[in-house]
């Protein structure tokens, strides 16, 4: 089996191959920028684990895995102009270092070569491969929807946002390991079980990122933090705070929820994020997200295979509870 590092330079590697310096540019060119950031392609690396799993050859799943790395960029390119995000990875967003409508249509682009990408796979595995794909596809757009609903919307429930986030974050973590496995040879149940692990993790591995906004180090994280406060996002922790505050704590939340001032920026993360502190909403998160990753790892022992087989995504899995970026 291949080891994490093995997996990770097959995907550099193969993404250094793609020649992105054709005409015109400025469609090209932002592509290049925002897959040459880095970042820790996670989705493409699963794709490749869960094939290894059931075949030593992982091969086929090269190109598919690629596409899903590709489709991921796409959503990131236009959830920043959504969000007016001015950072990623540490790196102007592609809309401020061109402009928005630039951004628009190499998104457009990339989506389109996602496709290309994924439809290399086996020919015999084509049509089961590119239904989980679109399904996935579209409830990744459905949960961006339900994101920018919750911007206007007063209430907002535990339930209905790790619902968001399972659409958002967690579909395409359970497609990347599903189409791994697909081309690797397993039977349904056992695509199903790695789903249903990338799910779980899925949704750890957003509670985790709610947490890094406002806990996280700037150097390491790559983005503002604070952000998700100053532009009152409802996240985990917020919906968490507003029903846990009593009702001194509520006014005082309320009041900088209402304050959209640049200049306040400081002292609104300041303020709001010892209010989290103080009623340990990021303890509770921390808790959640535990529980997350217990279903994950018993995901994996549904599959009764060897457990030597499924090491690696434990050890993913660890990973991504303990990062700080």
């Amino acid at each position: 089996m291949k080891t994490q590092g093995e997996i990770h330079q097959i995907i550099t590697q193969e993404l250094s191959k793609i020649d992105w310096s054709i005409k015109p540019e400025k469609l090209y060119h932002p592509i290049d920028y925002i897959l040459s950031m880095g970042g820790k392609h996670l989705r493409p690396s699963l794709t490749l684990m869960a094939c290894n799993i059931f075949s030593e050859d992982i091969t086929p799943a090269i190109k598919p895995a690629i596409g899903i790395e590709i489709f991921h960029n796409f959503t990131l390119l236009h959830d920043d102009i959504m969000d007016k995000a001015d950072a990623r990875r540490g790196k102007p967003t592609v809309h401020k270092k061109w402009d928005e409508n630039v951004a628009i249509l190499s998104g457009d682009a990339m989506l389109i070569k996602a496709y290309q990408y994924i439809s290399t796979c086996p020919e015999k595995k084509l049509s089961k491969i590119l239904e989980v794909f679109s399904k996935t596809a579209i409830e990744v757009c459905e949960g961006q929807q339900f994101d920018m609903d919750f911007e206007t919307q007063n209430l907002v429930t535990e339930e209905m946002y790790l619902n968001m986030i399972r659409l958002k974050t967690a579909v395409l973590l359970g497609a990347s390991l599903k189409i791994g496995a697909i081309i690797g040879g397993a039977n349904q149940h056992e695509a199903n079980c790695l789903y249903d692990f990338g799910i779980n993790i899925g949704i750890a591995f957003q509670l985790k990122d709610d947490l890094l906004d406002v806990y996280g180090n700037p150097k390491d994280f790559g983005k503002t933090i604070g952000g998700d406060i100053t532009c009152n996002k409802k996240t985990f922790l917020m919906i968490r705070a507003i029903n846990k505050a009593n009702e001194q704590e509520k006014e005082e939340l309320e009041k900088w929820l209402n304050i959209n001032s640049p200049e306040k920026n400081s002292e609104k993360i300041k303020v709001i994020t010892k209010l989290y502190s103080d009623l340990k909403v990021d303890i509770d998160c921390k808790k959640i997200m535990t529980e997350y990753k217990q279903k994950a790892i018993s995901n994996l022992k549904e599959m009764e295979i060897s457990g030597r087989k499924t090491t690696l995504l434990q050890s993913v899995a660890e990973f991504l509870m303990d990062r700080n970026k």
